[in-house]
């Protein structure tokens, strides 16, 4: 017996039969498109009661009914494969494109924005994002990118949570010219945004050990597999011209294989389809206890497992995790990835295939708040999903590895490669490169010809750098204001905010522009509670709730709300492995010390030991915390006094208070603030 379903509705069992034949989702078709069919006999259990639904089935099986579907789906339907309108909008003399070319704009990796500053019109501009599997960029592309963000940005360079570049500012009859030279330069934007698999994450240290450098070629592997084959991107951008890059032999056979019914047939997208995927899809890859990329925030988290010889035999899989939420809509919500199983090293590919097709087979299109594949799994629930994959995979998963204690490791400061070179993390607040740090990190790339990394924490590393250049390397980069970590807030070495106002239209009020003087206000909290220096929690700001930055993953978190106002959300963990739960909405920004003063007052007289902010505060719990805010009343103040440490006598106190207050700070700040600046500059390269 043969089942139809309708779009998005797909593995629709006929229960009460042994075998049933499954037509499956085959795409949408527009003029433009083949036609896509393909179908396979899969054995359906008799016993079971539950029928794998995306969105709807029909009340009868004779019965077809047209399922709703987003706008977004009808625009990728009718593109040709993510070409039209796109191709003729950037052909117009206007300064902006239509909706459709809006949408699919994004999977070349672009986002249509204006200037939410400005008053009386909207300025039009593009920003573009590159695709860098494991933050990889090479000393051209990195060159070309400065470039660009000079002649056709607005002069910075962003760096982002996902180990890729934004360059800002882009006006649209550049877009041709700028897309050319990143694609001329080995580079791309191609499938950085849009509904199919985003750019893959890695640890980005050069570390020449087994494990790091496995889950590297894997990561670039998984992205080869995942990146769209129907030329769209080099129509449009190149005029079709032809770039060949290298393959690995196991990427294509893995992609060609259909043994399982996973691909579309005589399709220029043979995973894709005419629809790509419901939603965004995020991979990472990492080694155990290497928690750098958030590992449990992604669609899949991939985690290399080795023998005791440090060997690499398989990998963990965890699936699931997502951070976009909407407010006071509680179905919608972040969620932390969970095991799904383990698979040797040589089915990592096939796994991951099995993972996205169920997704691109189930998950909803009727409604994108719920289309990431972490509502798919909480709807089902793992022991379905998992079922489900196991059809498209071939086998059972075998059982998940037991692993280490993750940590967050930030690769910053002065660090050996393992063969023979060093490489250097580099802490850039926000991810921001302009002014004196941009030209100081061109100067030093360019002259010692070093290829880069970015990091899942907006920061940047500098790889293969000989002994005798890290003293001309370290005064070039201190002159700029690029200090050793240990010269740095360890407040801003964890921190971490989306861009937000002017250019993000989604964003409801400040995150980068935001967080420098949040900061400094929290450092001042610290201080006025006698919390110490070398102290931080994780604090991590975002314009909108949609969570860029990661904010749920905060110790502090702080999600823009309205204007001006922030929800604080608390209780996630410096390893980054608990999700933090909403604890205060609509808090305006000039009230948050009478939220954070008792908070961290309290975590400082109250905390067991060695216990974190976002320990204490979900060991405390919400209630007794709202409880202290609400009857704060400030702490004790001490007696004035000035500090012996760092200050000789009364009058250089004095002289050094009445500056520091025309910049906000304290005393103790702007000493401290001079002498890491002075102690940086003298750096002469041999501390590590």
């Amino acid at each position: 017996m043969t089942t139809t379903t309708p779009f998005g509705a797909a593995n629709t069992a006929v229960l009460g039969e042994p075998k049933a034949q499954i037509a499956r989702y085959q795409g949408l078709r527009s003029a433009n498109s083949l036609g896509l069919t393909r179908s396979r006999h899969a054995p359906i259990s008799s016993a079971s009661s539950s029928l794998i639904r995306a969105v709807a089935t029909p009340a009868k099986p004779e019965t077809v009914t047209e399922t709703k579907r987003s706008k977004v789906e009808i625009f990728k339907e009718q593109s040709n494969y993510i070409r039209y309108p796109l191709n003729e909008e950037i052909l117009t003399d206007a300064p902006n494109i239509n909706e459709a070319a809006t949408q699919l704009i994004k999977f070349h990796g672009s986002y249509q924005q204006y200037n939410r500053d400005e008053r009386g019109g909207r300025s039009y501009s593009f920003m573009l994002r590159t695709k860098n599997p494991c933050g990889k960029v090479s000393n051209q592309l990195y060159l070309t990118m400065d470039d660009l963000a000079d002649q056709f940005g607005i002069g910075t360079l962003r760096l982002t949570t996902r180990q890729t570049f934004q360059l800002h500012g882009v006006l649209k009859k550049d877009l041709k010219t700028v897309m050319s030279s990143i694609i001329n330069s080995m580079g791309s934007t191609l499938g950085a945004c849009g509904d199919l698999n985003r750019n893959v994450l890695a640890p980005p240290a050069p570390i020449q050990r087994k494990d790091y450098l496995f889950a590297q070629q894997t990561a670039e592997n998984i992205a080869a597999l995942l990146t769209p084959q129907s030329g769209f991107y080099y129509d449009v951008w190149v005029d079709g011209e032809k770039f060949l890059t290298a393959e690995p032999p196991e990427v294509t056979k893995a992609r060609n294989d259909n043994s399982h019914g996973t691909n579309f047939t005589d399709s220029p997208e043979p995973i894709y389809g005419t629809q790509f995927l419901p939603r965004k899809f995020k991979i990472a890859v990492t080694v155990p206890t290497d928690n750098s990329v958030d590992i449990l925030t992604n669609d899949i988290g991939v985690v290399v497992v080795t023998n005791d010889e440090g060997e690499p035999q398989g990998f963990n899989l965890y699936v699931g995790g997502g951070m976009g939420r909407t407010h006071r809509l509680e179905t919608t919500f972040p969620r932390l990835a969970e095991p799904l199983g383990y698979v040797p090293k040589e089915d990592i590919l096939y796994a991951i295939k099995a993972i996205v097709v169920t997704q691109r087979e189930n998950g909803r299109r009727d409604d994108r708040k719920y289309s990431r594949m972490k509502y798919l799994i909480s709807s089902w629930g793992i022991e379905k999903f998992r079922s489900v994959v196991e059809q498209y995979y071939g086998k059972k998963f075998e059982q998940f590895r037991e692993l280490p204690e993750w940590e967050f490791k930030s690769h910053l400061g002065w660090n050996k490669q393992g063969d023979g070179s060093y490489y250097c993390g580099l802490h850039v607040d926000n991810g921001r490169i302009g002014g004196v740090m941009k030209k100081a990190l061109r100067e030093v790339i360019e002259k010692y010809n070093l290829s880069i990394r970015l990091t899942p924490n907006q920061n940047i590393i500098l790889c293969d750098i000989r002994t005798a250049w890290k003293r001309p390397i370290t005064t070039i980069l201190a002159k700029a204001g690029l200090l050793h970590p240990r010269f740095v807030d360890p407040l801003n070495l964890t921190a971490m905010a989306c861009p937000a106002f002017p250019l993000c239209p989604l964003a409801i009020t400040e995150a980068e522009r935001g967080i420098p003087d949040i900061l400094k206000r929290v450092r001042a909290v610290f201080e006025k509670v006698g919390l110490k220096y070398n102290e931080s929690v994780v604090i991590r700001v975002t314009g909108c709730p949609n969570g860029c930055a990661r904010p749920y993953m905060a110790e502090l978190g702080l999600v823009g709300d309205g204007p001006n106002s922030y929800q604080i959300w608390l209780g996630g963990t410096p390893n980054q492995t608990s999700i933090a739960r909403s604890f205060m909405n609509k808090v305006k920004v000039q009230d948050l010390e009478k939220v954070l003063e008792p908070l961290f007052y309290y975590w400082r007289r109250k905390r067991q030991s060695k216990e974190s902010f976002g320990g204490y505060t979900n060991r405390v719990g919400f209630e007794k915390l709202q409880e202290l805010v609400d009857k704060w009343e400030g702490p004790e103040v001490a007696p004035a006094r000035y500090n012996l440490k760092l200050f000789a006598d009364k009058k250089t106190y004095e002289a050094v208070d009445e500056l520091a207050k025309l910049q906000d700070k304290t005393a103790h700040q702007l000493a401290m603030e001079v002498v890491r600046n002075f102690v940086g500059s003298q750096q002469n390269g041999k501390s590590e």
